[in-house]
């Protein structure tokens, strides 16, 4: 034993001389090295060499315009701006680099985005007691025994204080002949994670959510659990991780007085889990401690509402015509109503039409604005005219007024049955959610509190004070009474549109399912799901992510638990009668009519009384 140790550090020496012996080939591959990784490095170089060897270090770099300095052993390591640009070049051979690394280690400059090359002829005993992370890029150059070739590993472990240091190879370098083998590092090299455990963190919305996680049942409660289950399960076996379940009731909010969050969020930001199981919306408080990953599922939080007939929003008898037919009306009114009094007055005055009355059985259009009027309003409701003119003239003019009302009463009644079908396309917005007479109502679950709370837009803030006024009931509610509400009265209710798909698609008749329209409140995009800040497992996560996505496991969950909208069949098919509101502008205009004739009544009965007193009086005075 005494005599292969005493052989293995005279091998060792003699690497190590070799390797100092040939510094130009080592500055060579170096340099083509770098080339290689094609990144704009800020070179920091830890060596032992003279002075010549270290200018023409430097010169080779610049020629590639690459930043090179040169480190002291004895000084502490700086640090620059970005993290990602800076390389540490470190000869293992020199006195103070076993401090150095050390220092680097504390410095946590082993892990991503640092990378470092190590010129090393020793065993994995120099990184004794140092984490090399799954994200880190650290790359040895080793020179191959009895040969010119240099070989270019990175080392890395599983977990920290692993017993075994796993190694990839990255290249083989020969001073004339340049790389003989290149293999690019990247995370799909290090995907397998040998079966290592870590805490995962979920939030159960409701009590119901713990059941059916994965068989694809009532996946009307909670989707975002149940899908992101299934995928991060997916994932990690994927990239060969096994996990250890926290469930928690809520996502997390600031605890008061600090700047600690509880549930989910507390687990992540504390370090009890390392991956984030529930996907969530992605929010700038939570930056400091946590990164997103990859795209989970398509929830959101919606407003969904059947949209109301016209009626409701708009004077449905003023829409048949636009403004210049309504235009050309009114000035045809008063065209036809000056045409037919100077005929009736005409007639009068005229004696043959008074013989011709006598032998008529028709009574005569007397003249009269108020008789002219009257005979144009029958005609306008296609209702006819008691009176007629007895000349041919006032005849053809009665007839042609009558053909050209009835084609527009025609136009306007087929207008009308159409309009009664259709709906306000009106509510397009927020906004328009508060100025219309729409009653708002929201699905009563502590996220959906926890956003308009925290939330500091205008139109948010106003959205849920109509839902909850003050001194009143507020209009928080279950799945099951928003969606039947929905259905019987002018009401938009704001859920997961997935979770209220699944009801309506059972409970709603076809016509009802036309009716539906969305609209959003909180613009944020689809949920993420997260890992802890500068976790060294972020790329393996993210590689299983994308292997879902690609290989369509993820689209497969979603359309299995994610409801779509209803398709709408047979609009129009359905027979709807008239309610009160679609009557509502006749109704006015027979208030109107009662109320203007009563006030005339009134006047009459003051006029007849003043003029029969004024009669008694003239009376009294000529018998006097």
């Amino acid at each position: 034993k005494m005599k292969l140790k005493a052989i293995y550090l005279f091998l060792l020496g003699v690497l190590r001389l070799s390797l100092q012996n040939n510094n130009p080939d080592v500055i060579g591959l170096v340099k083509d090295f770098l080339i290689k990784l094609d990144f704009p490095f800020k070179i920091t170089a830890y060596v032992c060499w003279s002075k010549d060897i270290q200018l023409h270090l430097w010169k080779q770099m610049s020629a590639q315009n690459l930043v090179c300095q040169m480190g002291k052993f004895t000084e502490n390591i700086p640090s620059y701006f970005p993290p990602e640009h800076l390389l540490f070049l470190l000869d293992a051979n020199c006195n103070g680099s076993n401090i150095l690394l050390q220092q680097a280690s504390q410095l946590k400059l082993f892990s991503h985005p640092y990378k470092w090359i190590v010129l090393d002829q020793a065993d994995q005993k120099t990184f004794k007691g140092i984490f090399l992370a799954v994200d880190s890029r650290v790359f040895i150059i080793k020179k191959i025994v009895e040969s010119d070739i240099y070989r270019i590993v990175s080392w890395y472990e599983i977990e920290e204080n692993s017993s075994e240091i796993l190694e990839n190879d990255v290249a083989e370098w020969h001073p004339k002949r340049g790389f003989l083998l290149y293999n690019k590092l990247n995370s799909a090299n290090r995907s397998n994670m040998m079966g290592l455990n870590v805490n995962v963190t979920y939030t159960a919305l409701f009590s119901d959510s713990y059941n059916h996680l994965d068989d694809f049942r009532d996946t009307q409660l909670d989707p975002v659990l149940k899908t992101s289950w299934i995928l991060t399960n997916c994932a990690m076996e994927m990239i060969n991780m096994t996990s250890t379940k926290i469930i928690r009731s809520s996502y997390g909010k600031i605890l008061p007085n600090t700047t600690r969050y509880d549930g989910l969020v507390g687990d992540i930001q504390s370090g009890v889990a390392e991956i984030a199981g529930n996907s969530f919306y992605l929010r700038s408080d939570r930056i400091p401690f946590v990164e997103y990953v990859a795209p989970c599922c398509p929830s959101y939080l919606r407003f969904i509402f059947r949209a109301p007939p016209l009626s409701f929003v708009s004077n449905i008898f003023i829409l048949p015509f636009d403004l210049n037919v309504w235009y050309s009306c009114l000035g045809l009114i008063p065209v036809i109503l000056i045409a037919v009094y100077l005929i009736a007055v005409w007639e009068s005055k005229d004696p043959i039409f008074k013989e011709k009355e006598h032998k008529s059985s028709s009574p005569k259009l007397e003249p009269g604005i108020f008789n002219a009027l009257l005979m144009e309003l029958g005609a306008i409701t296609q209702q006819g005219a008691e009176a007629e003119p007895k000349s041919n003239s006032g005849r053809i003019a009665t007839i042609i007024t009558f053909i050209c009302l009835m084609f527009l009463f025609t136009a306007y009644s087929a207008n009308i049955v159409a309009l009664l079908q259709s709906t306000a396309e009106n509510i397009k917005n927020p906004e328009d959610l508060l100025n219309y007479s729409i009653a708002l109502g929201m699905r009563d679950i502590y996220l959906t509190h926890y956003y308009y709370k925290t939330s500091t837009e205008p139109i948010v803030k106003a959205v849920y004070n109509k839902m909850s006024p003050k001194g009143q009931k507020p209009n928080f509610m279950t799945l099951e009474e928003g969606v039947d509400r929905m259905q019987k009265e002018f009401f938009a209710f704001q859920t997961d549109p997935t979770s209220a798909y699944k009801i309506i698609e059972k409970t709603y008749q076809e016509n009802e399912k036309c009716q539906l329209r969305e609209i959003t409140v909180f613009n944020a995009i689809e949920p993420y799901v997260a890992i802890k800040k500068r976790s060294p497992y972020k790329e393996v996560i993210k590689i299983g992510m994308k292997k879902i996505m690609e290989s369509g496991i993820q689209r497969r969950t979603i359309d299995r638990i994610y409801s779509k909208k209803p398709k709408c069949h047979g609009q129009g098919s359905s027979f709807g009668s008239a309610a009160i509101l679609d009557c509502y502008a006749a109704y006015v205009i027979f208030g109107v009519g009662v109320g203007i004739s009563f006030i005339i009544f009134c006047f009459e009965i003051i006029f007849n009384k003043k003029k029969l007193n004024t009669c008694l009086i003239f009376g009294k005075m000529s018998q006097k």
